[in-house]
């Protein structure tokens, strides 16, 4: 297998876009990673979408897009695995260049979530759940995690209020993200006061949804050299697992299995350990995802995931700093999006383009996309290098 390069990033500014249609929003990330790589077309397309079918309208979205900006005779393909979908399309990607199929791959992770009533959208989001088990008894996405939060806390014997770090310096590190949703910080006092969704998730400790997309141009690595000041930044790890479908059926609901496994692949891969990762791009659709995924990756011991948020140690300057461009709390959740623009984020910092949440000497970060409430989870990390 070849090693593999990321040669070009687009996104777009993530907000409800009423005046932009599905295929514009994805043409203009697809657009801005093939200029930043220098190209005017790659050889195939792979499209990461969750909600076209249900919010849209739309499927087919391979076509639909290779159509748009002007691919026409390549192959292209849309990629779904709920809210993973945008991570699973680019390691379709990865996978169609590293085997030497495939010489140019442009992956676009790309949602409109704004054209629906809320009510729709989250009757479609839960479709990624156990329709049987879990649908049908009128649970969604939000009340599956208030129940995994609310016995997290119970075990462990945390507060609510000690998982508002995360919130905070999600919000502090989007203020300086020109593509982010939401640029207003947030206080400790405005978090325990925010409006109860689930108890005990508040409007805090959840993500905003909104229209958005992200690309990426990858490449056989040989083929790229430093240019233009900046490194080489390649796909160090690649790793996928899964876990069942319905929390209720998983062996221990507070951790994240397919979390564990997949990092562990990917860090296998690498040739690294957690104590490797210089910036981690965790998927924090809520905020009890955050504690999970640090303890299922190895930055934090079984129960004590809040305690990194409550000691600093995920801000930019931090051990492991996490969402430095505001995650999915305050950059935004398209969902189908949300794995390629935290691609998109690695490479910005491993090439120092960050500007106020640059993490100093970034060379190795890490990506983690998750479908559905754990039942999908994709890895991904990237090494600079000055190659």
């Amino acid at each position: 297998m070849r090693e593999v390069a990321i040669l070009g990033i687009g996104q777009t500014v993530v907000d409800e876009q009423w005046n932009k249609s599905l295929k514009e929003i994805g043409g203009e990330a697809a657009f801005a990673a093939l200029e930043d790589a220098g190209l005017q077309r790659a050889e195939a397309l792979f499209v990461g979408n969750m909600l076209s079918p249900l919010v849209s309208g739309q499927n087919q979205l391979g076509t639909f897009f290779a159509d748009w900006i002007g691919m026409w005779s390549r192959e292209s393909v849309k990629i779904e695995a709920a809210c993973g979908s945008g991570a699973a399309a680019f390691r379709a990607g990865l996978m169609a260049v590293a085997s030497g199929e495939v010489e140019t791959a442009l992956v676009v992770g790309v949602e409109k979530m704004t054209d629906k009533a809320g009510h729709d959208v989250t009757a479609a989001l839960a479709t990624a759940a156990d329709a049987d088990y879990e649908v049908e008894q009128g649970v969604s996405f939000v009340s599956l995690n208030a129940l995994v939060m609310r016995r997290y806390m119970y075990e462990f014997g945390w507060k609510h209020a000690d998982f508002a770090p995360f919130s905070i310096n999600a919000h502090a590190n989007a203020v300086h993200n020109p593509f982010a949703r939401l640029h207003d910080l947030i206080t400790l006092e405005q978090f325990e006061k925010s409006s109860m969704v689930a108890t005990p998730i508040n409007l805090l400790d959840a993500s905003p949804v909104g229209d958005g997309a992200a690309a990426a141009v990858i490449v056989p690595a040989e083929k790229v050299r430093g240019f233009a000041g900046r490194p080489k930044v390649t796909v160090a790890g690649s790793a996928a697992a899964t876990d069942t479908m319905a929390v209720h059926s998983r062996k221990d609901p507070m951790f994240l299995s397919a979390a564990y496994h997949s990092s562990r692949r990917a860090y296998e891969m690498a040739g690294i350990g957690p104590q490797d990762i210089d910036v981690f791009e965790l998927h924090d659709a809520f905020s009890i995802m955050t504690a999970l995924s640090l303890e299922a990756c190895g930055f934090a011991e079984r129960g004590q995931g809040p305690r990194l948020g409550l000691d600093n140690e995920i801000r930019v300057a931090g051990r492991i700093p996490v969402c430095t461009r505001g995650g999915l709390k305050a950059r935004g959740h398209p969902v189908g999006a949300t794995g390629m623009y935290q691609i998109v984020e690695v490479v910005q910092q491993l090439r120092g383009e960050c500007g106020k949440t640059q993490v100093d000497g970034a060379r190795i970060g890490m990506a983690q996309n998750i479908g559905g409430s754990g039942a999908t989870i994709l890895t991904h990390i990237l090494r600079a290098t000055s190659d």
